[in-house]
């Protein structure tokens, strides 16, 4: 099916945010939708979650119990179910599909097992030949450059030549887990190097955060911004998440080292490895200093 008829369906998407899962899911989800004409979220209210960032409608669900969803789907008439979940394997695929009439596009990240009509990998290492006996057989494969989700201002601020008023970039995800940011700042402020840290509110260490900038002058806090494709292009060096963050540096053409923070990244780490680029797991993040 082209993408243009997938776009006038009514389409649901299920995916999740947390200050535990993060919110790498709901942003790309975001890029998606803005594509479609009639779409709805349904997520679950979670700590630390992006329901009221997103303006598009929200089913808020009660539980992640495969029924309710399902219910959802056939009492709003849904034709195009988009899953965007870890949490929803093979088997809950195949139920939602025997249980209801919708179509089922389905990312991966991990060249898992799927039960869908489209498999969507948004990933720039991502191959279809991977996907050979995980799949239906009548299932569509659209994956890797041609479907990255990048958000258009990335491509209007490659345009841009700006001045480097920042010597890092540092984005280790919007809930950074691991305080990865703030014990890489204090490094390189102790360098005297002068520092964009993007984060969101969700991230636990954020009061830390907000001290260490009204501590050191060479520190900028940005939390929750809509500038990140700008402040990308006006710093010299990049420390990512090896996330989805790498297909905008790479659409800028910055220089940048992504790291490994979560176990869905690996897949990422090891393309950027092989081509050349830089990449580390976490616990070799001193590696960077």
């Amino acid at each position: 099916m082209s993408f243009e008829k997938l776009a006038n369906l009514k389409t649901l998407i299920r995916a999740d945010s947390s200050a535990t899962i993060g919110h790498g899911h709901i942003r790309r989800d975001l890029v998606l939708a803005n594509k479609f004409k009639d779409i709805s979220f349904a997520c679950l209210e979670l700590e630390g979650s992006l329901i009221n960032e997103i303006n598009f409608h929200v089913f808020t669900l009660k539980t992640n119990d495969l029924d309710e969803l399902i219910s959802l789907i056939n009492t709003h008439k849904f034709k195009l179910l988009i899953i965007d979940h870890y949490g929803i394997s093979y088997d809950n695929e195949r139920k939602i599909k025997e249980r209801t009439e919708v179509k089922i596009l389905s990312f991966d990240d991990e060249y898992k097992e799927h039960f869908c009509d489209i498999l969507l990998n948004v990933n720039i290492f991502a191959e279809a030949r991977r996907y050979e006996n995980l799949l239906p057989l009548n299932c569509e494969i659209w994956c890797g450059q041609k479907f990255m989700l990048v958000r258009d201002e990335f491509y209007q601020e490659k345009k841009i030549k700006r001045e480097k008023i920042y010597d890092v970039f540092i984005a280790l995800g919007g809930t950074d887990i691991q305080n990865l940011s703030a014990n890489l700042a204090i490094k390189m402020l102790e360098k005297n190097l002068k520092i964009a840290l993007v984060t969101t509110s969700a991230n636990a260490n954020l009061n830390l955060l907000k001290e260490f900038e009204k501590e050191y002058k060479n520190l900028s806090l940005f939390i929750d911004s809509n500038q990140i494709a700008k402040l990308m292009n006006e710093s010299k060096e990049l420390i990512i998440s090896a996330s989805s963050l790498v297909n905008e540096a790479l659409t800028l053409g910055a220089n940048f080292t992504a790291v490994q923070v979560a176990k869905n990244q690996e897949q990422m780490y090891k393309w950027l490895l092989e081509n050349g680029y830089k990449a580390l797991k976490s616990e070799e993040i001193c590696q960077i200093l």
